[in-house]
């Protein structure tokens, strides 16, 4: 199941596609990773459909990668009294901690932080940014406000703050119980949502305790005020440009997105672009032409991956929307201008025996004109390190953990391979050199360019560089 592509491709599962038949589909057509949405579904649904994944990757013998989404804090109005109100502009509005249903001119607002965190002047997004409110005057359990943007406001519509550091853990008491769920099930990574200071990582490993990866995703403008923290903190990021773009200015989004790429391809940390990629596809086909290019110019930028949303989860074209993701990006990645890109943004390397040795592989690799880049690892990071180079050519990541083998599939040019440990150089390049045929990734008289540590089997310990032919 070789990829003839780089950048991998996320895909969400839901009521579209949760057969063991559509999801085995949406595999061969080109998913490398399922992302389970806590925000929906039951527990027993997600399970069900982690059970159909690591059937199909027993069958195919491909490592498969999922990734448990937490729904975060989400902020929400009360209900109303006599259905949706319409809010006109300059009227009064208050938002309060009553629980009685609301009208025309208050409702209530069930999140004390809220309260707390408000000043006078403070802006209020109702409804994905639909309604637009300015707090007038302010309490710790009300706050008056005026209209600036109105529209029609109906029950639990969201509630956005932007510009404003809420006092909220990212992990809400469900997401507390979801997260125990998914890593029970033995899912790969798990979805911080609303991050937004380099503390909300730090709580969410203490209770993950190592038993999957920590995937972050940059929904708060608050959170780029630490992008480079946050960043270091996290195993994976996610440009999550939906509530993003709620947040900020839409003008502001594609900036932020290039920002937040850049910043992981320097310091080797796997990033997904994700939100509205192909949406129009949630109902219809095909794409718009603006997709299509919103989706190459992710590729184009050195993404790791790129991601599908309610086009897969609930849509009507969930294998077509895909299909043509797959294919937008390997046309992207056959453009030599896309190589150019790769070239001219190579990070330097670290002073580390590890960043040498990834570098130095990257430029062999190409002075030879090698078939593929091997990597032996054990933790992912030699893997990763490789990948931050973008070689011209594929990585193959040979690794004894499934875990790790399932976590480096997000990475970008990986193919990773669950494998025995070696116990010396011969059975090294022996088993490189066996497996990079197995694979599709070589043939007889071909050249791989081998990355190892010694002693063998020892996380972290890459200081070899071995080239070999294949015979």
């Amino acid at each position: 199941m070789r990829r003839n592509r780089n950048a991998k491709i996320v895909a969400t599962l839901g009521p579209a596609s949760s057969s063991r038949e559509v999801i085995t589909a949406l595999f061969e057509a080109g998913v490398d990773i399922f992302r389970l949405n806590f925000s929906h579904g039951l527990h027993e649904d997600h399970a069900k459909r982690l059970d159909i994944i690591r059937e199909l990757e027993r069958r195919t013998g491909r490592p498969i990668g999922v990734m448990a989404d937490l729904q975060g804090p989400k902020l929400r109005v009360g209900t109303f009294q006599d259905g949706p109100v319409e809010l006109k502009a300059g009227a009064s509005f208050r938002l309060d901690l009553k629980k009685t249903p609301g009208d025309a001119t208050r409702a209530n607002l069930p999140h004390k932080e809220i309260f707390a965190a408000l000043e006078p002047k403070t802006h209020l997004l109702l409804d994905d940014g639909k309604i637009r409110l300015q707090v007038v005057r302010c309490g710790k359990d009300f706050a008056d406000t005026k209209v600036i943007a109105g529209g029609r406001l109906s029950d639990r519509k969201g509630v956005n703050v932007p510009g404003v550091v809420l006092p909220l853990s990212p992990l809400t008491e469900k997401d507390r119980k979801d997260m125990r769920f998914a890593l029970d099930i033995g899912v790969d990574w798990i979805a911080l949502s609303f991050v937004q200071r380099p503390a909300d990582i730090a709580e969410a490993r203490r209770l993950i305790q190592g038993r999957a990866a920590v995937l972050i995703k940059l929904e708060k403008p608050a959170a780029i005020d630490c992008l480079d923290e946050l960043i270091e903190l996290a195993d994976v990021v996610m440009v999550a440009r939906g509530d993003l773009g709620v947040e900020m200015p839409p003008e502001d989004v594609p900036s932020v997105q290039k920002r937040i790429v850049r910043a992981c391809r320097q310091t080797g940390k796997p990033v997904i672009v994700a939100t509205q990629m192909l949406e129009s596809m949630i109902s219809a086909p095909a794409p718009t032409r603006a997709e299509a290019s919103d989706v190459a110019t992710a590729v184009y930028d050195g993404a790791d991956a790129v991601m599908l949303s309610a086009e897969t989860a609930a849509g009507q074209y969930p294998l077509e929307a895909v299909a043509i993701m797959s294919r937008i990006v390997s046309r992207v990645e056959r453009d030599p201008f896309y190589r150019e890109v790769m070239d001219l943004e190579h990070a330097n390397p670290e002073a580390t025996s590890a960043d040498a040795i990834s570098a130095a592989a990257r430029q062999v690799a190409q002075t030879i004109s090698a078939a593929s880049v091997v990597t032996y690892t054990t933790s992912g990071s030699t893997t990763l390190r490789a990948a931050r180079e973008r070689p011209n050519v594929p990585i193959l990541g040979l690794t004894s953990d499934m875990n790790t083998a399932r976590r480096l599939v997000v990475a970008w040019g990986v193919h990773s391979v669950h494998t025995a440990d070696v116990r010396n150089f011969g059975e090294m390049v022996a088993k490189a050199c066996t497996i990079a045929v197995q694979e599709g990734f070589a043939k007889k008289g071909d050249r791989l360019v081998i990355t190892a540590g010694v002693p063998f089997g020892t996380p972290g310990a890459t200081n070899t560089l071995r080239i070999a032919w294949v015979d």
